[in-house]
Formats: structure tokens, C-alpha cells, sequence
């Protein structure tokens, strides 16, 4: 079944809500989790689902996107037909960039067209949840359907920050609404709503006929959303809606569109409760990355000599070739090859590859992006007012550092 379906993953975007961590990279390139990038997540479903032809659409900032897709994500055999493709913008059909998502599939529908599957899949390589895709493309077949879309269920009052997919009984597609103030529920469950996932399933016939047509719409924003799915109801055609089901073996669903720095920085808290919101420990669903060769972390110093002076980590993830040297680091998540020298403190926070914290150093509730040295006694997240002067503050007040930061 999986060799007559081929993968776009839309890896493009911006990410201008995630600045400064998308200062200089791709939004599915931001590190996750201490040793993942964000589309590491989206690319293991794939393979764990036993997709292995998988095109992913580039753009902006791309490359540490490439270099890390290239190092991490090779391994696929081409002898088969396996393969993790990148694919950057080629003006292939005009004069401009990707104009939207629906765009970015026009501008490749040559390599659908080659490819000849039944069935295209299309992901967004920004989000955190666990899916078998295989599941979803069963019912897509199952109802000769031209397109599937996957929903997750949510409560009605969240509805404003969501796209909101109406169906009927059957999970026919009746109607999309982008952040309704009134939505449309689901049939039964007058307090809750279907909310699209950003993950679509077209018949490749269908596929390359919508296409065709936005592309020849002046006034469209080449958005499957804002425009795709509504010209399909309108058409008549057969668009099903795939109630969302969630691998992670958790009581609640979970599925995490972290594209501000607050969702960014909550998604990261959940991987260190005691009981993993996220989990990534499931040996029967793994999340695949790259990892340069680091020793193993360590702390050093136990406080025998001096009380004040201990090497502590408490719930926390921390990455190879870490050393926590006589501080402490509690609730944290800490990126390889990171330094936490004596008497300073770490809380709350995620601290990305190469960061140096220096001595009698204090951080509370921060994303300290890639090689950055803290000097010794620096304070951050204790008085956002002096924050605000050198430092992003997220709307919820996490203090981020740019990659690099020089801190005087």
C-alpha cells in the first residue's frame, strides 16, 4: 500500500512568530526536545507509519534544515525507491516563490505527475504529535474520497485561534471556517469542534485538478485551507474529515501547532513532567534525529568540601556531552555540549547546543538559543523590566536569547 503513496512535507514557512529562534534557521529547523529539530517529529511518523517516499519543500533559511535533513536522514535505501528528498523553491511554473501552500504543491506537481501514486499525503513540518498515516489513508479509500482531512477534537471556547472543519454524521466535510467566533460543533458533541491538523490526503487525480484551477484563480491565496477546501465543497466533491488518532498512549490527545514562543516553550516543559506529557521513550514509536558524537553528560562536584558547590540536575533532560559543574539545573532542558559551572542556577528553562553558563549565573524560565556565553553573575528572568532592554520576551514572559548573543 505505501509504495502508491508519496509524501510532501511543507517545511517553508517563516516562522516570524518563533523569532528570534527563526532569525536564522527554518521553523521546522528549530531545536526540540534537547536533541531534535521540530520536523524530526513529522519525518518519524512517516517512517514509523512505513511511508519512505517522502519529498520535503524548503524555502526560507534552509540551510541548517538541509544539513541536518542530509546528515540525519540518509539512511532511506534509493535501490528501492526510498528516499527523503529536499526540494527547494525553483520558480519551476513562473516568476515567484511559494505563494502559499497550495502553491508550493502547483510548483511540484511535475514530480506527482512522475511519481504516479494513487494517493498523495500532504504534512505540515511544524507540529508535535505521534499519527499512524497509514489509518488515515485506509479511510480515505475506504471512502473514495478525493480528499481526506485529519481534525482533532476540541473544546468549542478554543475555537477562535483554530481552523474549524464542520461535517455531518458520516464525517462528510460540509464547511471550513478559519477562527470562528460562533463555530459549528460536532454532530452530538454540542461542546466541542473538529480542528483542522494541517494534514490532508487527495486523490492525485483530485489533487492535480484543484491545483490547476487555483493556480488560474487571481484572487486566490493559494491556501488549502482559505481556499482548496471550500472550492472542493463547492464542487461537490468528496472531502471526509479523519477524526485524529493519537499514538502517544496518553488519556488526552495530543497534537501542538508551536508556532509562537509560548507554545514553542510549553511543548518543551511537557517532555520533563514525571509522567511525560509527549512521550519520547516509546520504543515501539521512536523519533529518529541526528547527533553529532558527544560523550556522555556528567556532573561533577558533590559538595564535600563546600556545601554550596554541587553538581545537581533534577527533572530534567539533559544531552550528551553536558557537564554540570558544581551548579544546579532543575526543570530544564539542556541541549548537547552544554556548561553549567559552579554556584549558578538554571530553572524552567532550555538551554540549546553549545551554551556556557557561567559562574553565580541565575536563569529562570528562558530559551537560550545556540552558543551563547553568560558571563559570570549574569541575572535573567528575574526583572523582565531589565530583560526587556537586551532580550525577546515572549507575551507570556519567557526571556529568549538569540543565537550568538553577545551578553555584556
Amino acid at each position: 500500500m505505501a509504495q502508491k503513496v508519496i509524501t510532501f512535507i511543507l517545511a517553508g514557512g517563516k516562522g516570524e512568530r518563533l523569532h528570534p529562534l527563526t532569525r536564522d534557521r527554518a521553523k521546522p529547523a528549530v531545536p526540540f526536545g534537547g536533541i531534535y529539530r521540530i520536523i524530526d517529529i513529522t519525518l518519524s511518523n512517516c517512517i514509523n507509519s512505513g511511508l519512505r517516499k517522502i519529498h520535503v519543500l524548503i524555502q526560507y533559511k534552509s540551510m541548517s534544515l538541509q544539513r541536518h535533513l542530509r546528515l540525519g536522514w540518509n539512511f532511506l535505501n534509493s535501490e528501492l525507491g526510498e528516499y527523503v528528498d529536499v526540494i527547494p523553491a525553483q520558480q519551476r511554473v513562473g516568476s515567484d516563490w511559494y505563494l502559499g501552500t497550495a502553491d508550493a504543491i502547483y510548483q511540484n506537481i511535475y514530480t506527482i505527475e512522475q511519481e504516479k501514486a494513487d494517493d498523495v499525503l500532504l504534512l505540515a513540518g511544524d507540529h508535535i504529535y505521534k499519527m499512524n498515516y497509514q489509518m488515515m489513508l485506509d479511510f480515505h479509500r475506504q471512502n473514495d474520497a478525493d480528499l481526506t482531512v485529519a481534525v482533532v477534537e476540541f473544546p468549542k471556547e478554543m475555537a477562535s485561534g483554530l481552523g474549524v472543519i464542520q461535517t455531518d454524521e458520516t464525517n462528510k466535510v460540509l464547511g471550513f471556517e478559519e477562527k470562528p467566533i460562533q463555530p459549528k460543533t460536532i454532530p452530538g458533541k454540542p461542546d466541542m469542534i473538529y480542528a483542522s491538523m494541517g494534514i490532508y490526503v487527495f486523490k492525485r487525480s483530485a489533487l492535480e485538478e484543484e491545483m490547476t484551477d487555483d493556480a488560474a484563480r487571481g484572487s486566490s491565496h493559494h491556501d488549502f485551507g482559505k481556499d482548496i477546501i471550500p472550492q472542493m465543497i463547492k464542487k461537490k466533491k468528496r472531502v471526509f474529515a479523519y477524526n485524529f488518532k493519537d499514538e502517544n498512549k496518553k488519556e488526552a490527545l495530543y497534537w501542538r501547532d508551536i508556532g509562537t514562543l509560548d507554545a514553542y516553550y510549553e511543548a518543551n516543559m511537557d517532555l520533563i513532567q514525571v509522567t511525560p506529557v509527549f512521550n519520547l521513550y516509546d520504543v515501539d514509536w521512536p523519533i529518529r534525529t541526528y547527533q553529532e558524537q558527544f560523550p556522555p553528560a556528567k556532573t561533577v562536584f558533590a559538595g564535600d568540601e563546600n556545601p554550596d558547590r554541587i553538581g545537581l540536575v533534577l527533572d530534567s533532560q539533559i544531552s550528551s556531552g553536558c557537564i554540570v559543574s558544581g551548579g544546579r539545573v532543575q526543570r530544564s532542558i539542556l541541549s548537547p555540549n552544554v556548561r553549567i559551572n559552579s554556584y549558578s542556577e538554571v530553572y524552567d528553562s532550555i538551554l540549546m547546543e553549545g551554551v556556557n553558563v557561567g559562574r553565580y549565573v541565575k536563569i529562570r524560565r528562558a530559551i537560550i538559543d545556540k552558543d551563547v556565553n553568560i558571563p559570570p553573575g549574569t541575572v535573567i528572568g528575574y526583572n523582565l523590566k531589565d530583560d526587556k532592554k537586551r532580550f525577546t520576551i515572549s507575551e507570556n514572559g519567557v526571556i529568549v536569547v538569540a543565537k550568538g548573543t553577545e551578553i555584556k
